[in-house]
C-alpha cells in the first residue's frame, strides 16, 4: 500500500513536466512571430527587462 502514493507522485510530476515542455514549445513558436507583427511592444519589453 505505501507504494502507491509515490507512483501517483511521479505521474504527475511527469505530467507536470509534459504540460510545462508543451507550453514552452508553443511559447518559442508563437513569440518571435508576436515580435514580427509588434516591433513597438518589442522595444518596450527589451526596456522593461534591461531595469
Amino acid at each position: 500500500m505505501p507504494q502507491m502514493a509515490p507512483l501517483w507522485w511521479e505521474m504527475l510530476y511527469l505530467i507536470t513536466t509534459i504540460m510545462m515542455i508543451l507550453m514552452s514549445i508553443i511559447i518559442y513558436h508563437n513569440f518571435p512571430i508576436e515580435l514580427n507583427k509588434n516591433q513597438n511592444k518589442y522595444k518596450k519589453m527589451n526596456l522593461n527587462w534591461k531595469w
